[in-house]
């Protein structure tokens, strides 16, 4: 069969035959292993991406765990902080109350001592003027009793 322009079918068929039979060998051998190679990379990032925005999101809930926490453990130690100044204060309070109350004793002691002292020096400062108006009066009675007894004397004889 001739065609016009000498165009013969069967070398037409034949080479798409060969054309095909070519592409089909280079799919197989170059367009599969890249394209293979390229889904792996894209599953590899996808997965990549994926695991991240996990990591990024149980970082980002540990974050908000820890922030939660450190609130309480502030809260915790604002409470024990103001725990301690009142216990600190209250012991504060006691403490002074009881020195107070020891002031108080030792002067109430005092005073009781130095009265004790008082009433001695008084005792003995009586005994004191108590023994010189003895002695006194015993020096004044021996000196003047001879005269007066004379005089006493006398004034009897005269009358």
């Amino acid at each position: 069969m001739n065609i016009p322009l000498n165009i013969d079918f069967q070398q037409i068929l034949l080479h798409l035959f060969n054309f095909s039979i070519l592409s089909f060998g280079l799919y197989l051998l170059l367009f599969k292993p890249v394209q293979s190679f390229m889904e792996k990379r894209e599953h590899t990032y996808l997965d990549m991406h994926h695991k991240a925005e996990t990591e990024l999101k149980e970082a980002e809930e540990l974050k908000a765990a820890y922030e939660k926490h450190l609130e309480t453990v502030e809260a915790e130690v604002e409470e024990y902080k103001k725990k301690a100044m009142e216990e600190a204060e209250r012991e504060a309070d006691e403490l002074l109350q009881s020195t107070k109350q020891q002031a108080a004793q030792i002067i109430m002691e005092a005073k009781k001592a130095a009265q004790k002292e008082r009433e001695k020096i008084l005792e003995s400062a009586q005994k004191e003027i108590a023994s010189m108006v003895m002695d006194a009066a015993e020096k004044l009675l021996s000196s003047s009793t001879s005269e007066a007894l004379d005089r006493f004397l006398y004034s009897v004889k005269k009358e």
